[in-house]
């Protein structure tokens, strides 16, 4: 039976916890997540394995990130089941501090991204975000100091935001990117799936459904707003209701009209009852 990893809740135990890791100069990849971790989580962890000689695996559910009216009482919290999940995978420290850790009383300096963090598509609609998640990010590259980091690619914005704030801040930490897993029938793999009911979780697939045909229109040489829209009106007729469906530059998230252009990347998210679904596809 694997043994449970060492759990640290504070910044002086993470710290020497991270000392006694980095014995005989040990590479160490980090893996941030907010816990409810699934087989998505998993790869990343895979991924960290791969990439270095010891894992670091961080689990906080990032007040800063969340409006007022999301879900920040309610997002799944699942210790237990997580920390199986992560002896399994033989890593080696946890850090799991508490709010009051990460931001303590008179806590005053915040990150504030622009370029791929001000393109138009999850900022539009969470305009506090991605000042929440780069503030968060940024600490936990300062604390534990890896030498790699692991994100999915299913928050497509979201690593491009960290790439660029990494390399732009000269953390030092190089950011790499993990395909998205997806469940059998198409359905990108997420903490919040849990949220949708039976008939909804049928529907959910509807999306990377809609992204595919709309890839194959666009590679046949389909004009970007013709097929876009048919994606569009194909996702509503589901019963979501559409956020926004885009195709950008990969790289910098930039409006791109067709792939001779350069890289293309399709961005969705939009609600199916009280749940908010995001997904990506590379064109």
């Amino acid at each position: 039976m694997p043994s449970n990893p060492t759990v640290v809740r504070t910044v002086p135990a993470l710290r020497r916890a991270l000392d006694a890791l980095r014995a005989r100069k040990a590479t160490v990849a980090l893996v941030p997540t907010m816990g409810a971790l699934h087989d998505g989580h998993v790869s990343l962890v895979r991924q960290a394995r791969r990439r270095a000689k010891r894992v670091v695996v961080s689990i906080f559910v990032n007040p800063t990130q969340f409006a007022p009216t999301e879900d920040f009482g309610s997002y799944p919290r699942t210790w237990k089941e997580d920390i199986a999940k992560l002896a399994a995978e033989d890593v080696d420290l946890v850090w799991h501090p508490e709010v009051k850790a990460m931001y303590p009383n008179g806590f005053a300096t915040r990150i504030v991204p622009e370029g791929p963090a001000t393109a138009g598509l999850e900022d539009r609609f969470r305009p506090h975000f991605f000042g929440g998640v780069a503030t968060v990010v940024g600490k936990l590259f300062t604390q534990v100091r890896p030498d790699v980091a692991i994100f999915g690619e299913k928050d497509f914005q979201q690593l491009r935001v960290v790439t660029q704030m990494a390399a732009d801040l000269d953390l030092g930490v190089k950011v790499i990117g993990s395909k998205t897993v997806r469940e059998r029938d198409g359905l990108a793999m997420s903490s919040r799936n849990v949220y949708l009911s039976p008939d909804e979780r049928r529907t959910a697939p509807v999306l990377h459904q809609a992204m595919k045909d709309v890839a194959a229109r666009l590679r046949a040489g389909e004009a970007a707003g013709t097929a876009v829209a048919a994606g569009a009106a194909a996702i509503s007729a589901a019963g979501f209701v559409l956020d926004y469906l885009e195709v950008r530059h990969a790289a910098t998230l930039a409006p791109i009209g067709s792939l001779k252009e350069g890289p293309m990347r399709m961005l969705v998210a939009a609600r199916l009852g009280a749940t908010r679904l995001i997904d990506n596809i590379a064109v």
